[in-house]
């Protein structure tokens, strides 16, 4: 009897390679899950950077002009007097000229909900919604009006042009007629959406990345360098 409980008192080889199968069953599909996650927050967020590219050539082909870009009197027209809001001219001539031809400020103006109207990057939103291009908040004292990425970052677009007129993009060098930035996007998702959208150079080309802390006119972070836990702002040209 005592020999036979000794016996049993283990696990057989064919027990513990049952159980090592399991396990590694369960890791291969929580690996395979997250993924699926990180592919689908790539797929969402290259899909903000063609949207609102979208919107900018649906406003044009629909206003012949620039969302953001217009007078008080042009938007009263489009949209009815007293529903949108032109940005305000100030002394600052490179945050609101209307009717240039361009989205004048600095795609991350005002933050969240502050109701900035000086900059034509921030009435931006405003007038691509109303026309129906796109959903969200229509006030620019909503906390919610600036949209976000899928890791929560703020998303924007800018002309590059500083207030002398002078090309002066967010990230150093990116050459084009305007520049969707998103922010707050990890290395991991950096590489990949380069790699989707552009050439796989986050140095070079129309999508390139600076550090979610770098000041304006920083150089752009080469691939190699670019750090999979660490915030980056990406940026496309058009």
């Amino acid at each position: 009897m005592n020999q036979l409980q000794q016996r049993q008192a283990g696990f057989t080889l064919v027990e513990i390679a049952i159980v090592l199968v399991i396990i590694g069953l369960l890791l291969g599909g929580v690996l395979k899950g997250q993924e699926l996650i990180n592919s689908a927050k790539v797929k969402n967020m290259v899909g903000d950077f063609r949207t609102v590219s979208s919107m900018v050539y649906g406003y044009q082909d629909r206003f012949k002009l620039f969302p953001g870009d217009q007078t008080q009197a042009q938007l009263n027209l489009a949209f009815g007097a007293g529903v949108g809001a032109a940005c305000a001219p100030v002394a600052t001539a490179g945050l609101c000229v209307q009717n240039n031809g361009r989205v004048d400020g600095d795609w991350n103006a005002g933050g969240a909900g502050t109701g900035v109207l000086t900059d034509e990057t921030s009435v931006f939103w405003q007038h691509v919604r109303l026309a129906n291009l796109a959903t969200g908040a229509t006030a620019l004292t909503d906390v919610n009006y600036r949209p976000r990425n899928a890791d929560g970052g703020f998303i924007g677009i800018e002309s590059g042009i500083n207030n002398q007129g002078v090309a002066a993009p967010f990230i150093a060098g990116m050459r084009g007629s305007f520049f969707i930035c998103s922010a707050g996007i990890l290395g991991r998702y950096v590489k990949q959406i380069d790699s989707t959208m552009d050439d796989g150079n986050t140095a070079g080309g129309s999508v390139q990345a600076v550090l979610d802390t770098a000041a304006r006119g920083a150089a752009a972070v080469a691939t190699a360098n670019i750090a999979d836990g660490t915030q980056y702002t990406v940026c496309s040209s058009y």
